[in-house]
This record gives structure tokens, C-alpha cells and sequence, in this order.
């Protein structure tokens, strides 16, 4: 018997949960009339305006909850927090230092040396003792290069204008005569008097 309460129990309940949800979507959209999404925009302001203040008030209370905290850690667990912040700081030291030669020994071969930098993987070239292994560096390099000619620098040089005697001004905007007919043709109408 006691089974057969629980079920009808539950059954009742269910339907109540279904009818709930019913009776809130027959209720008027606040969004539909202007004046009730107004008064509804009001009131969730004022609440976010009081969560704002709560969050101001409770700031200080968090600020003195972390420092209990950590007055409570142990000197093992301080001490092993500071040595991973200073192994994180040194191995960000330490990959710059070897993308700082990466680019310094690419900058000859290479038109952009961040390109090889990028490419390769910089811990490699460290050993235990904090040395960077140049000539792996150097091998590597040329590796690239031969598997990316595109990354090198350009053969030709530098480019140099060349000239175009169709560009300029000419007297009579003929600007594909020779410029000692331009000229000739100038001194003549001086001459002239023109």
C-alpha cells in the first residue's frame, strides 16, 4: 500500500508542474505593451543597481577572506607557489632568449626572422645548464630555408625606379616625343616671340 501513495503522489505533483508553466504563458507578454516593458526594464534596473551594491559592499569582505586564507597556508605551500611563479618567469626568460638568437641568426638569410622563429621549436636548443646550442640552432635554419625558399631574402636586391620618359609634364602634352624635339621645339617659339 504504501507504494500506491508514493505513485499517486507523484502523479499529482507531476501534474501540478505541468499546469505551473501553463499559467505563466498565458499570462501577458511584459515585452508586447510599451508601458509594461518599461515598468519591466525599471524593475531590472533597480535589481542590478542593488546586486552592484552588494558586490561593492561584499568586495572588502573577499579581499579579507583571501588574505585569512593565505595567512593559513603553510610556509611549504606559500614557498611552493612562489617557486612555480619563479619557474614559470624564468622559462618565459629563457624562450624569449632563445627566440631573440633564432631571430638574430636568421636575420641574414631570412626576410622576416619571426617567421623561423615561429617555426621552430625553441626548447630544443636549451640544455639543463640554461645554454643555447647555436649550432643546432644554425642547422635548423638551413633546414628551413630548404624546405622554405619563400621564407629567404630576395636575390635581386634592392629595387631600384627606372625611368619613364612618358611621365613629367611636356609644354604642348605631347608626352611621347623625345625631349630634345620638346626642347628644340620651345626655343624656336622663343624665338619667334611667342
Amino acid at each position: 500500500m504504501p507504494e500506491e501513495t508514493t505513485t499517486e503522489q507523484v502523479e499529482q505533483q507531476s501534474e501540478e508542474t505541468e499546469t505551473a508553466p501553463e499559467a505563466e504563458v498565458t499570462s501577458t507578454d511584459p515585452w508586447s505593451d510599451p508601458e509594461a516593458a518599461r515598468k519591466e526594464i525599471e524593475k531590472l534596473r533597480k535589481e542590478s543597481a542593488s546586486y552592484r551594491t552588494k558586490a561593492k559592499e561584499l568586495e572588502p569582505l573577499a579581499r579579507k577572506a583571501k588574505e585569512l586564507e593565505d595567512a593559513q597556508k603553510s610556509d611549504a605551500e606559500r614557498l611552493g607557489e612562489q617557486l612555480t611563479a619563479a619557474q614559470e618567469r624564468a622559462a618565459k626568460a629563457v624562450r624569449t632568449a632563445v627566440a631573440s638568437k633564432v631571430e638574430a641568426l636568421a636575420a641574414r638569410d631570412f626576410a622576416d626572422p619571426e617567421d623561423a622563429a615561429g617555426a621552430l621549436d625553441l626548447t630544443s636548443y636549451v640544455d639543463d645548464d640554461g645554454v643555447i646550442d647555436t649550432d643546432a640552432i644554425k642547422a635548423d635554419l638551413a633546414g628551413l630555408l630548404k624546405r622554405k625558399p619563400h621564407w629567404g631574402q630576395p636575390d635581386e636586391g634592392p629595387r631600384s625606379p627606372r625611368p619613364d620618359r612618358t611621365q613629367g609634364s611636356s609644354g604642348n602634352g605631347n608626352r611621347t616625343s623625345d625631349p630634345g624635339d620638346i626642347f628644340a621645339g620651345l626655343m624656336q617659339k622663343a624665338l619667334k616671340g611667342r
